[in-house]
């Protein structure tokens, strides 16, 4: 198991944090995917490393959000 840590910038209801968590979520060999709104983290929890490149383009599928490597 990998985990890898992010930060989400432009989350303002947990409606964006259900997005951003079923896009993250849809990521083969994603397992486990925990987004908090008060301070834009996202935990992602896999079974390999997950190329950055996925993560940014599920989260800017979820709609209008900045995601960083932490």
């Amino acid at each position: 198991m990998t985990t890898a840590h992010y930060t989400v910038t432009g989350m303002t209801c947990e409606h964006c944090v259900n997005h951003v968590t079923e896009e993250v979520s849809a990521i083969d060999g994603v397992t486990d995917v925990k987004v908090t709104l008060d301070d834009g983290s996202m935990v992602v929890t896999s079974d390999a490393p997950v190329d950055f490149a996925k993560i940014a383009e599920a989260v800017d599928e979820a709609g209008d959000y900045q995601v960083t490597a932490v």
